[in-house]
C-alpha cells in the first residue's frame, strides 16, 4: 500500500467544503492509499535521518466530524512514499527549516510535492520577476523614496507584504496618494523589510483569476475571485466572491508560458493569480480553489495531481 503523508496546518481548523488539502486527502483515500497526517512540529531530524510523528488519517466529505486520527507512530520520512507539503504561509524560517527536513526525506526516497528546494526558491510574489513579459509594473524594495517614485510613475498602485496570504495587508493607493507615507512605514517597517509594489490593474473588476497548474499543465477552468463592493482585493478570505469559469485564450497562453518551468522545478501543484493578462502571484506553498472549481465542472483536478504523482513514483521504482 502506498503511503501518502500530508504536512499541513491543524486539520481541526479547516473548512472541509473549500479546503484543497482535505480534497487531496479524500482523493488519496479513494485510491486506496494509506493517508498520514503531520503538522510542522511533528517533523524532526535525528543525526541525519528525518523522522515524523505520524497519525493515520481517515476523512469523510461532510462539514462536521469529517476526520479521524489514529495513534501516533514514529517513522522515517524516507519510508513515506509521497509527502505533500501543504503548510500555509507565512513563509518564515520555521517553514524554511521544515523544507530542509523534507530535503532529507527526498534524499532518503520520498517523493515530496512540491519539491522542497523549489518551495524555498520560488516565493509566491517574488517569483513573478522571473517572467518579466507576463507581469505588471513591479518593484520590490525597502526604500520609501523608490516607492514614491513608482507611485509617481503609475499614479495608481498596490502595496503588499511579501509573506502574506489571503489578501492580508494589501493596500491600494490611487493618484491622490492618501496615506502613502504611513503605508510605506508600516509595510517596510521603517525601511527594515522588503515589500512589493505593483501597478494597479483595472481588470480586477472582472476578478483575480486563480489558474491551477498540475505538473506543468493548466486545469481548463479557473476561479475568478470578484472583489466585494468598495474592495480592490478579490481574495475569498477578504470577502471576494468566487466564479468558476473556463480559461480564456490569454489564460492559456500564460499557463503554457510558465507551466514547463514549474514542472522542471518539481512544482506539481501551483496556483497562478492572474488579473487581465498579467500574472500577479505564483502560489507554490498551499494553493487553493480546487474544490470550488470541481464543484462547478465535471473535472477531477485532485485526480490529475495524483495521476502525476503516482506516475512519478512508478518511474522512481523502475
Amino acid at each position: 500500500m502506498t503511503r501518502v503523508g500530508f504536512v499541513m496546518d491543524p486539520i481541526a481548523d479547516i473548512k472541509p467544503h473549500k479546503d484543497t488539502s482535505f480534497r487531496l486527502a479524500l482523493e488519496a483515500q479513494a485510491r486506496g492509499h494509506e493517508v498520514l497526517y503531520f503538522e510542522l512540529a511533528d517533523l524532526f531530524i535525528d543525526g541525519s535521518v528525518p523522522y515524523g510523528s505520524a497519525r493515520t488519517l481517515r476523512v469523510t466529505d461532510r462539514s462536521e466530524n469529517f476526520y479521524e486520527l489514529g495513534e501516533r507512530q514514529l517513522m522515517k520520512l524516507g519510508d513515506v512514499d509521497i509527502i505533500i507539503m501543504r503548510k500555509d504561509p507565512p513563509f518564515d524560517m520555521e517553514f524554511v527549516y521544515a523544507t530542509h527536513i523534507l530535503d532529507l526525506a527526498q534524499r532518503d526516497g520520498a517523493l515530496v510535492a512540491n519539491r522542497p528546494a523549489s518551495l524555498r526558491d520560488c516565493g509566491e510574489k517574488l517569483y513573478t520577476a522571473w517572467f518579466p513579459d507576463l507581469i505588471p509594473g513591479m518593484l520590490v524594495t525597502r526604500s520609501a523614496e523608490q516607492i514614491r517614485a513608482f507611485h509617481k510613475k503609475y499614479q495608481d498602485i498596490i502595496i503588499k507584504p511579501l509573506d502574506g496570504m489571503g489578501g492580508a495587508s494589501i493596500f491600494r493607493v490611487d493618484s491622490a496618494g492618501n496615506n502613502l507615507g504611513v503605508i510605506i512605514e508600516t509595510l517596510t517597517n521603517h525601511g527594515e523589510t522588503y515589500t512589493m509594489v505593483q501597478e494597479y490593474l483595472p481588470a480586477i473588476k472582472d476578478g483575480d483569476k486563480r489558474i491551477l497548474i498540475i505538473n506543468g499543465e493548466a486545469a481548463p477552468y479557473a476561479l475568478a475571485r470578484i472583489p466585494s463592493a468598495g474592495e480592490t482585493r478579490g481574495n475569498i478570505a477578504a470577502g471576494g466572491t468566487g466564479r468558476p469559469q473556463p480559461l480564456s485564450d490569454t489564460d492559456w497562453a500564460i499557463a503554457r508560458a510558465i507551466g514547463p518551468t514549474l514542472k522542471e522545478k518539481g512544482l506539481y501543484l501551483v496556483g497562478l493569480d492572474v488579473i487581465g493578462d498579467r500574472v500577479t502571484e505564483i502560489n507554490v506553498t498551499s494553493p487553493t480553489c480546487m474544490r470550488e472549481i470541481e464543484d462547478t465542472y465535471n473535472i477531477n483536478i485532485a485526480g490529475d495531481l495524483f495521476d502525476a504523482l503516482e506516475n512519478e513514483l512508478a518511474k522512481k521504482h523502475g
